[in-house]
């Protein structure tokens, strides 16, 4: 007959504690390949816009950025964003350069698509529809969550691409043109991909879609 052998209370604490451990271990790692986990859904349906005309709604991979637009302050900037926004140019274009809790850029349209993707001259495609002139002259204060065009070193060369900034950048007023700022959903870009070693990012992340609201 085999006799049954009790454990002890210690190792009965051991056996708790390995258990707590591999559930620790299986949660965490869970929470790290869901970086979406905690993102609070936007319900564009409860929230009264002032100008719905004027609203812009980027999807990414952890949910909707709601972009309000001012075409008051920057008029032919605004009318270049909204027609490409508006023809789905945006579509699966990615955020090739991000600089981590400081700026997302997108917006390179010929060589940023995902299935297109040139790695060797993203952030230098253009639209087609040329370049406008930069609106730097109204202020506007570049608070975290501001939307603006991208441009070469020289003015006037804005065309596609565009930035949102994820702190304040009271040095880029008068340099860049402002088209808009994010109302809602500004916690997502946090989560867009970057990377340690370069502002440029390998294999980044990419819109999904982005619409205006009507």
């Amino acid at each position: 007959m085999i006799k049954k052998i009790k454990a002890t209370i210690f190792e009965k604490i051991i056996f708790v504690f390995l258990i707590l451990l591999a559930i620790f271990a299986l949660s965490f790692t869970i929470i790290i390949k869901n970086k979406c986990l905690f993102i609070k859904e936007i319900n564009l349906q409860k929230i009264n816009f002032e100008k719905p005309e004027n609203i812009a709604i980027l999807n990414v991979e952890c949910g909707n950025v709601i972009i309000e637009l001012y075409p008051e302050l920057s008029p032919n900037a605004v009318k270049r964003f909204k027609k490409l926004i508006k023809s789905n140019t945006y579509n699966n274009v990615a955020f090739h350069r991000v600089i981590k809790n400081k700026l997302v850029q997108a917006g390179d349209i010929e060589f940023g698509k995902k299935n297109n993707l040139d790695y060797g001259k993203i952030g230098t495609g253009k639209s087609g529809l040329g370049t406008i002139k930069s609106e730097v002259d109204n202020e506007f204060d570049f608070k975290k969550g501001s939307v603006g065009l991208a441009r070469s070193l020289k003015y006037d060369t804005e065309d596609s691409q565009f930035f949102i900034i994820l702190e304040d950048e009271p040095l880029f007023e008068g340099e860049y043109t402002p088209i808009g700022k994010v109302i809602y959903g500004i916690e997502i870009l946090y989560k867009i991909k970057y990377s340690h070693k370069s502002e440029y990012v390998l294999r980044p992340d990419f819109i999904n879609t982005f619409k205006m609201l009507y």
